[in-house]
């Protein structure tokens, strides 16, 4: 029996539902299969609809079924060759990675924004710490985005990203309005092989919504905007191929924050005023739509995803898959409790980023985060450490102040994997400020490049900057005292921002580049 036979075996096969799981990219023509749920309850979904939880599982299957245990022997020739089928267009599951967090000034010491995120990306994937300045433009000039040319704007603000190396776009960063924004892969119905097709990746989408945002709605203004022109699409990794998916955002900036949720070309956006919120790698925004996509919902209703009667639910509408592996409600309750009393602050955010039994902090593995109490989480998988599956490659915390405070925001970035083992360095804009070329990955020429070479990623190539090198070198040696010296810089940079002097803003111009350079010093 060919490959092409198996794929139209026109009875439904009976498949163990422990073997299977949500996943709808899978190929459409192969047949519905008969579950068997832990409740004995019969149902029937198409096949594409579901993905291999363990291909060793499977391989056990087929063992099994070999000898006539598996299921119901009088199917044994029908099953083997589904699940040979099944085995042969297995892939790993979509990485379950990146956590974004936002607590508003009715919880902080202060009453400042404070914004965090991990980036957990494939593993050896390098993060580097970019700041481009404000910048005038030529009237009908084109800005060059990881695949596609847009029209530029005439201003650009002065931007800090945290960004893979390969890509024009950035993971999570700010601009000098104020403005926050990171985000995170999502898996939705409307995905399909047409978004193998370049268009603006995510991490494009934000790096130009910081570029021309001056508040957050207007950067998500800018966002949405583009996404319903140009569209999402292309691939979202260097290294894994096939990585594909649609994207939302946590947007900030000092007095509020917006959820922005996309799939497709269409999307969903809620208004954060106050407490807290985050995001976790699934569709959040439910029945609280404060602005969505014109048509969202006549196309879900077309779909058969809405009944057109009751309240719309976009989560439910259009997500595919809404596990976030625990992350989203462990990061919730992180946030809750340490926000108890309106006490939350800098610290707060980067012990959040660290927890790792949570899963919000990955270390070494396939995904790694790229970002702190929340940030350094390790109960949560919040933190994910080196050794994991996806790790943590970079993480970023900033501290938003109002306008009219007296004193700057301040933003904290990482520029190497696993925020348990690195150390977050401050940022402020200023007119002058310089950023250290050890958290810069080097330059390729376009035409050795191969994130621009087509056929695309055909060959690696060492994109490792010093500051990631010489981490990845000291392999958590020293750990204690670059802790110490952590400790030692938050507690001197929050004390210098609460009596702040603006007019003394030029001194703050080589903060983060002396950070930098304290920290390799540690690693010699």
């Amino acid at each position: 029996m060919s490959l092409q036979d198996l794929t139209h075996v026109d009875d439904p096969v009976p498949v163990p539902y422990s073997l299977l799981r949500v996943e709808p990219q899978l190929h459409e023509s192969i047949p519905l299969a008969k579950v068997s749920h832990p409740s004995d309850v019969p149902r029937e979904q198409p096949l594409h609809h579901f993905q291999l939880l363990d291909v060793a599982i499977l391989r056990d299957v087929v063992l099994l079924s070999l000898v006539g245990v598996v299921c119901n022997t009088s199917h044994l020739s029908t099953l083997n060759p589904l699940v040979i089928l099944i085995i042969m267009s297995a892939k790993p599951p979509p990485p379950k990675s990146c956590d974004t967090f936002v607590v508003l000034g009715d919880r902080t010491k202060g009453g400042h924004i404070v914004f965090g995120k991990n980036s957990d990306r494939p593993q050896d994937e390098v993060q580097e710490v970019v700041y481009q300045p404000t910048t005038t433009h030529t009237t009908g000039s084109k800005v060059k985005c990881t695949y596609i040319e847009i029209d530029q704007v005439e201003k650009t603000h002065a931007v800090i990203l945290s960004k893979p190396s390969w890509m024009w776009g950035a993971e999570m960063g700010a601009n000098d309005r104020g403005v926050c924004i990171g985000n995170e892969a999502v898996w939705t119905k409307l995905q399909g092989d047409d978004d193998s097709t370049e268009r603006l990746l995510g991490m494009d989408l934000l790096r130009l919504g910081l570029e021309r945002g001056n508040t957050a709605e207007s950067a998500m203004d800018v966002i949405t905007s583009l996404l319903e022109e140009h569209g999402q699409g292309g691939p979202c990794s260097d290294t894994v191929p096939g990585l594909l998916y649609h994207n939302s955002f946590l947007i900030a900036d000092p007095t509020e924050a917006w959820v922005l949720e996309t799939a497709g070309r269409h999307w969903a956006a809620e208004n954060i005023k106050s407490g807290h919120r985050n995001i976790s790698n699934a569709l959040t925004i439910g029945t609280k739509m404060d602005r969505a996509s014109e048509g969202v919902k006549e196309a879900a209703k077309e779909a058969g995803w809405w009944d057109g009667s009751s309240e719309f639910n976009f989560a439910e509408a259009f997500s595919a898959d809404d596990n976030s592996g625990g992350r989203q409600e462990c990061g919730e309750r992180l946030l809750a409790k340490l926000s108890e009393g309106g006490n939350f602050g800098l610290l707060s955010m980067l012990s959040v980023l660290r927890d790792d039994k949570s899963g919000i902090c990955m270390s070494d593995g396939f995904f790694v985060s790229t970002s702190s109490q929340v940030l350094r989480d390790t109960e949560s998988g919040i933190c994910r450490g080196t050794d994991h599956d996806h790790p943590t490659a970079g993480s970023m915390v900033s501290v938003l102040s109002s306008d009219g405070c007296g004193r700057p925001s301040c933003h904290w970035f990482t520029g190497t994997p696993d925020p348990k083992r690195s150390v977050f360095k401050p940022f402020i804009f200023t007119d002058n400020v310089k950023i250290s070329p050890h958290t810069q990955s080097p330059k390729i020429p376009d035409d050795k490049d191969p994130a621009k070479v087509v056929p695309r990623f055909a060959k690696k190539v060492n994109r490792t900057h010093l500051l990631y090198r010489r981490q990845q070198a000291a392999g958590g040696c020293n750990a204690d005292t670059l802790r110490d010296l952590e400790s030692k810089c938050v507690l001197e940079t929050e004390a210098v921002l609460e009596n702040f002097n603006m007019e003394r803003l030029s001194e703050m111009d080589d903060l983060f580049k002396d950070c930098v350079d304290s920290e390799l010093k540690f690693y010699k």
